[in-house]
């Protein structure tokens, strides 16, 4: 019974770092977007700082 029980705990720890991993494909727009806002000379870092805290916290 605890031969059949290894692919399935296998398979369980694989979708679950397969569904972690995606977070940082999610975070990247984000963080491209801020990337780019930071170029603004005044403004920039001031409105990149949420998008900052945001890609954190999808990460």
């Amino acid at each position: 019974m605890h031969r059949l029980l290894e692919p399935a705990r296998l398979l369980l720890i694989l979708a679950a770092a397969v569904g972690l991993s995606g977070c940082g494909v999610v975070a990247f727009p984000v963080r491209t977007t801020s990337a780019a806002v930071k170029i603004v000379p005044v403004a920039g870092d001031v409105v990149a700082y949420p998008l900052d805290k945001t890609a954190d916290a999808i990460d």
